[in-house]
C-alpha cells in the first residue's frame, strides 16, 4: 500500500550545479504557495556525492524513508570526477538507481521538444527539427541492466567472461505499454513501439505483447512497430513522424539521449520517472533534469535551470494532475525564451546572457505577468 503526504516535495539537489537549479525551483514552488494558494510542502536533504562527503553512503536509510513518503522526489544531478575512484557501491549514481529500484519506478517519460526560439541551436536543419515534439517512455526497472545472471568471471583458457541477460515477462511490457498508450490519447494518438524482434526472443515477446495490449484496450490509439536501430536512423532522418516512442531500458538509454540532442541543448530537457498508481491513484514519481552535474561551471551561476524548472512542470502535471498550474509555467518558460533572455550555454547573436538565478526571477516575473 503506497501511503503519501499529499503535496509534499522531496528536493534533493545532490552535487555540482543540482544545488543551483533546485533552488529556483524552490522559489517557483513558494510563489505557486503565495499566487495561487496552494499548500506544497518543501523538504531537502542529501543524495549522491554530497551525501557520501558526509556520510559515506551515497543516500542514508532516512532519506529514502522520506522519498517514501512524499508526493514526489525533485533532483537536481548527482555525479562528478571527485568520486570517480569510489567502490561502485559508494558512487553518487547508486542513489540514483536505488531510488528507481526501491521506489519501483518503471516508466521513465523523456520529452524531446525543440523550442521555436532555439532552431537554430540544433546540428540539424532548421525544417527537420522545427515542431519536434517526442516522448520517448523507456522501461526503467527492467531488462539487461538488471537481469540475472550477470558479472564478469574466469574461463578455462585463462580469459574473462562478462555476463548480462536481457530479460522481460508480458507484465512489465504491458504496464510501460499501459503509459505510452495512455499519454498518447492526450496526444497525437499514436504510438511506435520499438524492439529487436528480428535477432531477439525478448524483443519479439515485446512485439507481440505490446500489440496484444493494443488489440484489447487501446484500438482507438494507432500502433506501429520498428526496429531499435532503424528508428535511431529515423530519429535523425525524420523525427516528426514519432509522437509516443516506448522502448525498453536499453534501447531507451541510447534513443532518449539521442533525441534530446535533436533539441540542441541538454539544459532544456526535463524527465520524469514513475511508479504504479495505487486504488486511489496516487503513486510515486521523481522528476529530474537529464543533464549532468557540470562540476567544471557549479557556482558560477552559468547553469540553465529550464530544465529541472520543467521537470517541476511534469510534476505538477502528473503527480497532482495540476494541469492548468503546469501550462503556465510551461508558457512562462516560453514567454522568457520569446524576450531573447538566454544562459550562457543558449547564448546566440542578438540575445542577453543571464545567470541562473536571474533566469528563475524572470520565469517567475512572467508567471506573475
Amino acid at each position: 500500500m503506497i501511503k503519501i503526504k499529499k503535496r509534499k516535495f522531496l528536493l534533493l539537489p545532490g552535487d555540482g550545479i543540482g544545488p543551483e537549479v533546485i533552488a529556483e525551483v524552490k522559489k517557483i514552488i513558494n510563489w505557486f504557495n503565495t499566487n495561487k494558494s496552494l499548500d506544497f510542502e518543501i523538504d531537502e536533504d542529501l543524495a549522491g556525492g554530497a551525501s557520501y562527503d558526509k556520510h559515506g553512503t551515497p543516500i542514508t536509510d532516512e532519506v529514502f524513508y522520506k522519498a517514501l513518503e512524499c508526493e514526489a522526489v525533485i533532483l537536481g544531478a548527482v555525479g562528478g570526477p571527485k568520486w570517480d575512484n569510489l567502490e561502485f557501491s559508494k558512487k553518487p549514481e547508486r542513489a540514483l538507481l536505488k531510488l528507481r529500484k526501491e521506489l519501483k519506478l518503471f516508466a521513465n517519460l523523456r520529452p524531446a521538444i525543440c523550442f521555436k526560439q532555439l532552431v537554430d541551436a540544433s546540428t540539424l536543419k532548421p525544417e527537420i527539427v522545427s515542431g519536434l515534439d517526442i516522448m520517448i517512455v523507456r522501461e526503467l526497472t527492467g531488462g539487461i541492466y538488471f537481469g540475472e545472471p550477470r558479472g564478469i568471471k574466469p574461463i578455462d583458457n585463462g580469459e574473462r567472461k562478462g555476463i548480462n541477460t536481457h530479460t522481460y515477462t508480458t507484465s512489465e511490457i504491458e504496464r510501460v505499454a499501459k503509459v505510452a498508450f495512455d499519454l498518447a490519447r492526450k496526444r497525437k494518438n499514436k504510438v511506435t513501439s520499438c524492439e529487436k524482434s528480428n535477432v531477439m526472443e525478448a524483443g519479439l515477446l515485446w512485439k507481440e505483447d505490446v500489440q496484444a495490449l493494443h488489440d484489447r484496450e487501446y484500438k482507438d490509439v494507432e500502433l506501429s512497430h520498428m526496429l531499435a536501430d532503424n528508428c535511431a536512423m529515423q530519429l535523425l532522418r525524420n523525427p516528426k513522424q514519432f509522437d509516443v516512442i516506448v522502448t525498453d531500458n536499453l534501447f531507451g538509454d541510447m534513443l532518449s539521449d539521442e533525441a534530446s540532442m535533436l533539441t540542441g541543448s541538454l539544459g532544456l530537457l526535463p524527465s520524469a520517472s514513475l511508479g504504479a498508481k495505487n486504488k486511489d491513484g496516487e503513486m510515486r514519481a521523481m522528476y529530474e533534469p537529464i543533464h549532468g552535474s557540470a562540476p567544471d561551471i557549479a557556482g558560477k551561476g552559468l547553469a540553465n535551470p529550464i530544465a529541472t524548472i520543467l521537470s517541476f512542470a511534469m510534476a505538477l502535471r502528473y503527480s497532482l494532475d495540476l494541469d492548468k498550474e503546469a501550462d503556465l509555467l510551461e508558457k512562462s518558460v516560453q514567454d522568457v525564451l520569446d524576450k531573447g533572455l538566454r544562459t550562457k550555454d543558449i547564448m546566440s547573436q542578438g540575445t542577453k546572457e543571464v545567470s541562473t538565478s536571474q533566469m528563475g526571477d524572470a520565469i517567475i516575473a512572467c508567471l506573475q505577468n
